[in-house]
């Protein structure tokens, strides 16, 4: 299985001492997707909206964290995934669709990461 959320962020350097020009730069950013039912899995609940950024501070701060610089902006552009890695991933939306408040798992991918699923065949 294989499968990242791919965010486009821009970020900022303030080093100490010395001075760089410029000081922002833009990059896509692969976050590697856990597996379903294992820890961090849910990132697309706790993370995404309609297919963007609920809460933007603390996705900056997510994101910032794994890459070591200050984040200033993030936006969110997809799942990357196989077709397994997504069979695995309905499947586990499935075996609880109350922790989503759902009635189905479409719902649930459509309600968190609106029309950003792409399915890459391996």
């Amino acid at each position: 299985m294989n499968a990242a959320y791919v965010f486009r962020v821009t970020f900022e350097l303030d080093p100490d001492r010395v001075s760089v020009s410029p000081d922002r730069f833009e990059t896509v950013v692969e976050v590697s997707a856990p597996e379903p039912d294992t820890e961090g899995w849910l990132l697309f609940r706790d993370r995404l909206w309609r297919g963007s950024v609920s809460d933007e501070p603390s996705t900056r701060a997510f994101l910032g964290d794994r890459l070591g610089v200050t984040v200033v902006k993030a936006a969110f552009r997809e799942l990357r995934t196989d077709r397994a890695y997504l069979d695995a991933l309905e499947t586990a939306i499935a075996a609880d669709l109350s922790r989503f408040e759902a009635d189905g798992v479409d719902e649930v991918l459509h309600k968190y990461l609106g029309s950003s699923v792409h399915v890459r065949e391996s």
